[in-house]
């Protein structure tokens, strides 16, 4: 980390992380600021790599994606060449909403959604098998998701004691 965040940093950046659409002017209230060196310190971040983008959180269910599959998937070969080669692809796969190289006896976990199992099944043969890289894939059917929040626990970062001149 090559800035330092201080406590106003981490509260700034847990409520805008829970909530895009706040105003600067209700985050610099919120965190007892006034607007301009809100700005200006939500600025620094997005600068410094903290903040990474705005999104909106869309209802999977609510458009009818309510299949939901965490697969494993382990790749027949894994060289430095196939390692980038399955990366490439996966982001061309509107399915695979997040896939991450992992320890182990598989190379990659992967959360998959789509419609129904016939579409699962249509992605697993002619994507994930289909792409000659993947030698093995265990998949998990999601029941019920207990908790899903994109939120980071910001309670957890180390910050310094400075106090900030805005």
């Amino acid at each position: 980390m090559s800035q330092e965040l201080d406590s106003v940093d981490a509260r700034i950046l847990d409520l805008i992380q829970r909530d895009a659409s706040l105003s600067v002017a209700e985050i610099a209230e919120r965190v007892g600021l006034s607007s301009s060196p809100c700005w200006r310190r939500i600025k620094r971040m997005e600068e410094a790599g903290f903040i990474l983008g705005r999104v909106t959180l869309i209802n999977n269910h609510a458009l009818g994606l309510d299949f939901e599959v965490i697969a494993s998937a382990k790749l027949a070969l894994p060289s430095r060449e196939n390692l980038e080669a399955f990366e490439t692809m996966v982001q061309a796969w509107p399915e695979v909403i997040e896939c991450m190289t992992v320890t182990g006896a598989v190379d990659y976990m992967l959360h998959i959604v789509t419609t129904d199992m016939h579409a699962y099944d249509n992605f697993l043969r002619d994507k994930l098998l289909g792409s000659k890289l993947v030698s093995d894939v265990q998949s998990r059917i999601v029941i019920r998701v207990a908790k899903r929040t994109t939120a980071l626990p910001i309670g957890l970062v180390r910050q310094t004691t400075k106090v900030a001149h805005d």
